[in-house]
């Protein structure tokens, strides 16, 4: 007779946790069939590509740009197809490498910014067409002795061609605003030449990292916007924009309000050009 256990009794029970457990691009396409809803159908609604909802259903992420992109997709894939999306990020975080402690969100977009030496030569572009825009305001001013010139700068996209023949648009509003309201960032791209595209880019509800490029894909900002800070990009075709927060964000077209309704913490690619606006 043997005493002890058998070779049997001392197996390993198998752990069974990670099997059991439904993956996130699993989640969210049980959840979009329960819906009664087809991937166009969520894309459409959270302007999400169609390629890219496909892959985060397949639970490849790599097609998102990166794990803030990756976990706004995932969130406002959740919403659209009304399920929670804390517990799928929380998920995603630990299958990713983990988070830190909750920060706020202007930190977290922070780390996405390009680094100081490598957008350096954008900002010295940025600063000497600021500075010409400023020569030649001061001049046209002089010349017309009025007082338009301080309001004329607020006008000047970074990085966009300055012309001084459009300088002085925002002088006939002022006399327009003496008998009627005008809300003040209508009026403040209200005279925005026809010939050209012109996009106000405005940190309404908070904090949120824009990146703006012209039709070349030269770099006119890359960096955050503070709650109430504002940005005007102009050029003579399209301009290219990324929101890192695109809830947080009111926009102004060629001096008409766009009324898209973001959602927080979405992230956004937006192209606009001369005429109405328009999503490109």
């Amino acid at each position: 007779m043997s005493i002890g256990n058998s070779p049997e009794d001392e197996r390993p029970f198998p752990d069974v946790s990670e099997e059991a457990r439904t993956s996130i691009g699993r989640t969210l396409r049980q959840a979009r069939i329960a819906a009664g809803l087809t991937v166009e159908n969520v894309s459409s609604a959270t302007r999400v590509r169609i390629a890219i909802v496909h892959a985060i259903e397949a639970d490849n992420f790599a097609p998102c740009g990166g794990d803030v992109y990756a976990r706004g997709h995932i969130r406002t894939l959740a919403r659209a197809v009304r399920l929670d999306p804390a517990p799928l990020l929380a998920q995603f975080d630990a299958e990713h490498g983990g988070r830190p402690a909750p920060t706020p969100a202007a930190p977290l977009f922070e780390a996405e910014r390009i680094r100081p030496e490598r957008r350096g030569p954008n900002w010295t572009a940025a600063m000497v067409a600021a500075i010409v825009a400023v020569i030649g305001f001061v001049g046209f001013t002089l010349v017309k002795g009025g007082d338009s010139g301080n309001d004329a700068k607020a006008q000047v996209a970074e990085g966009a061609t300055p012309t001084t023949s459009k300088a002085a648009s925002p002088t006939p509003k002022k006399d327009k605003s003496a008998g009627q309201k005008v809300d003040p960032s209508d009026s403040a791209i209200a005279a925005a030449p026809q010939d050209k595209v012109t996009v106000r880019v405005s940190a309404a509800d908070g904090r949120s990292w824009i990146s703006a490029k012209d039709h070349n894909g030269r770099m006119l900002f890359d960096g955050l916007l503070d709650k109430g800070e504002s940005k005007t990009f102009q050029d003579n075709t399209k301009i290219n924009l990324i929101l890192g927060d695109a809830g947080a964000i009111q926009l102004y077209v060629n001096g008409k309000k766009i009324e898209d309704d973001f959602q927080p913490g979405a992230v956004e690619r937006l192209t606009y050009t001369k005429g109405d606006p328009e999503v490109g």
